[in-house]
């Protein structure tokens, strides 16, 4: 038998729209001549005015302000992009890589709302963090510039995003910044301006640039490095100079693949020290970067890291992403390609 807690978990969150709600959307969308932007416009509209006035009875201690871009909202620092859409078919939900991986359109939360227009209500379907965002969709292949995501991902319990929004920072959620292009500027250097395609190193094709591990290693470390599938697995090495930020000593960025079903490959990132020195300069990075140079996941190390390591990731052949090793303000880049 339900209990009044248990059917209130089942019902989603519903925001009744006003007359005004639907004058105020039809102007906002009134300039667009195209009509499918002009009625996606609308929907949005809606969207944005009912979840405004919602949030705007439950959250008082911190200013709500609209965005230029009709479908973002301010909570304090928190940015909410709002993902309008008039049904959810075969519980499935479209995000547009754009609002994912450019900076300027990344937010803290993606809040899924469903518009009624005839019933003149907006239903609160789910919303996710952007940091639980990125790390789903790093494995997904996009189609025709969307992911594709199961609702199930969302969130379905609005109070968990009024609970993040009073007692969270939101540096707890970094969101990617834009960076320069100019080497100059960003005193990136990247190790080589074509892709290292891993789907290669299966094969048994590898530039002569990235070595055995045991050539770079000594063999306590490379235990450090084996994995539950040694004999399916590519393991390879680069050597890395900072320079002047490690008085030219190197540090080694190990990469581990194996070949996974469904055309999919598991990727393994280590950095270690080389040489006589067993630990890492204290704050050295390893970062994982999108293809569009958003961070996807970063390590630091500490005092006495012996090595660090990013979390294991998988893609599908033809992804692309970037390795970034820094250290103060020196970044060294290597492009990959599954």
């Amino acid at each position: 038998m339900l209990n009044s807690t248990d059917i209130r978990l089942l019902l989603p969150e519903s925001i009744w729209l006003e007359s005004e709600h639907f004058t105020e959307a039809r102007k906002i969308s009134l300039s667009l001549n195209n009509e499918a932007e002009k009625w996606q416009t609308y929907l949005n509209a809606l969207a944005l005015l009912g979840f405004e006035e919602w949030l705007s009875t439950r959250i008082t201690q911190q200013p709500i302000k609209r965005d230029s871009n009709i479908s973002y909202l301010k909570v304090g620092e928190f940015k909410l992009c709002l993902i309008a859409t008039e049904n959810i078919l075969d519980e499935e939900v479209n995000l547009a890589v754009d609002i994912i991986e450019r900076p300027e359109l990344a937010a803290h939360f993606y809040v899924l709302l469903e518009v009624l227009e005839e019933q003149e209500e907006v239903i609160i379907r789910g919303f996710l963090r952007y940091d639980e965002l990125v790390n789903y969709t790093i494995k997904l292949q996009p189609r025709d510039n969307f992911y594709r995501l199961p609702l199930a991902k969302f969130d379905p319990e609005p109070n968990h995003l009024l609970f993040y929004s009073r007692f969270l920072e939101p540096t707890a959620i970094p969101l990617p910044v834009a960076t320069e292009t100019k080497v100059e500027e960003n005193l990136v250097v990247y190790l080589q301006e074509t892709t290292t395609k891993l789907s290669e190193w299966l094969q048994g094709v590898i530039d002569e640039s990235w070595q055995a591990i045991d050539t770079l290693l000594s063999p306590e470390m490379n235990l450090a490095f084996s994995t539950r599938s040694v004999e399916l697995a590519t393991k390879r090495g680069k050597l890395i100079d900072l320079g002047i930020q490690l008085s030219h000593q190197t540090v080694a960025l190990l990469v581990n693949i194996t070949e996974e079903a469904e055309e999919k490959i598991s990727i393994s990132i280590q950095l270690h020290p080389t040489g006589k020195d067993k630990y890492l300069p204290p704050n050295i990075k390893v970062t994982l970067l999108s293809k569009a140079g958003n961070i996807l996941q970063q390590v630091e190390a500490r005092g006495q890291d012996n090595y660090i390591q990013l979390k294991l990731f998988k893609g599908e052949r033809g992804k692309r992403f970037s390795i970034q090793v820094s250290l103060d303000e020196l970044s060294v880049r290597e492009n990959f390609e599954l």
